[in-house]
């Protein structure tokens, strides 16, 4: 089941352009579109710009506002040239156009670059009470959603309820076992991105370009969000996930990148954090027929080190 991508009428683009940007497109760059519509343009006056339009959501002003403050504290993202604004029923937020770079950093060294620019995102981000609320997360990193049932709703497929999907019974007690392990404890939250994933850097060398999808900004507890991304980079190709030992890798390297080492419960709340995200992930995928994300013997593994056992009820 493919997301929804929003259509966007050309004359309204160019419009919305010269009344946010005070010029108009003269070239398409690139379309590309998930949830959200992207569109790459040069304008007349010479810059190239991203505008991205999405459903509307009282979140992304304030995703936009931790944009904005990482980039003038010097990390690698774009720079943001409009707030969140309308673009008829959908929302619409613009920004400078970074091509370039590649999808991993050098060969043997994923582990360290993706912790240490992660290490970095979370030393620089501002303090959740600096910016409007970041709720609701996504729907990977909801893990504590308001809802009923396991699973949460997704602004992707709303209509589609994954507590309804049946099978394989493994993933659910997987992410079950997630959630409660990360209701057991809690620290200071923060804020960072909650879906680090290959596909969303880029890199010249082992040197952090670029990071995209700033619509992924929430507030966690640092181990939780460390968990996520420990799951979701990958080591030697975009197209897989990182592994049990990647994990591990990226949580010492995450450690070292910080000054200081994670508590005891910290590091089983991150394992846990990344057996939810997986889990979700491969329950949407059941729906496809196709499970990718997770297996039921790495799923043992990773639930062993949140310290909730390796035997299913």
């Amino acid at each position: 089941m493919s997301p929804r991508t929003p259509a966007v009428d050309p004359d309204r683009l160019a419009e919305w352009c010269r009344e946010h940007l005070g010029s108009q497109p003269v070239d398409q760059l690139f379309s590309s579109g998930h949830l959200s519509a992207v569109v790459g343009l040069r304008l007349a006056d010479g810059r190239e710009v991203v505008i991205k339009i999405r459903p509307s959501s009282a979140r992304i002003a304030a995703c936009v506002e931790v944009q904005r403050r990482l980039f003038r504290a010097g990390f690698p993202c774009p720079r943001p040239l409009t707030r969140a604004v309308p673009f008829g029923a959908e929302v619409a937020t613009a920004e400078t156009y970074v091509p370039g770079g590649a999808e991993l950093p050098s060969a043997g060294r994923a582990a360290v670059a993706f912790a240490e620019a992660f290490a970095r995102l979370i030393r620089l981000a501002p303090r959740p009470d600096e910016v409007a609320s970041l709720d609701p997360a996504p729907a990977w990193a909801a893990w504590n959603h308001g809802g009923d049932g396991l699973w949460p709703s997704s602004a992707e497929h709303p209509e589609l309820d994954l507590n309804l999907v049946g099978g394989p019974d493994w993933i659910d007690e997987a992410g079950r076992r997630a959630r409660d392990r990360l209701r057991a404890g809690e620290s200071e939250p923060v804020i960072g991105h909650c879906d680090w994933l290959a596909g969303n850097l880029r890199w010249n060398g082992d040197t952090l370009l670029v990071v995209h999808d700033w619509d992924s900004m929430i507030v966690e507890s640092e181990a939780v969000l460390v968990g996520l991304a420990a799951a979701l980079y990958s080591t030697f190709s975009p197209d897989r996930l990182a592994t049990v030992e990647d994990t591990e890798r990226f949580l010492a390297a995450y450690c070292e990148a910080r000054g200081r080492e994670l508590s005891a419960d910290e590091v089983q709340r991150s394992w846990a954090a990344g057996v939810w995200t997986r889990a979700y992930d491969a329950k949407g995928e059941q729906v496809a027929g196709q499970i990718t994300s997770l297996s039921e013997a790495e799923t043992r593994e990773r639930l062993r080190r949140a310290g909730t056992g390796a035997r299913w009820r």
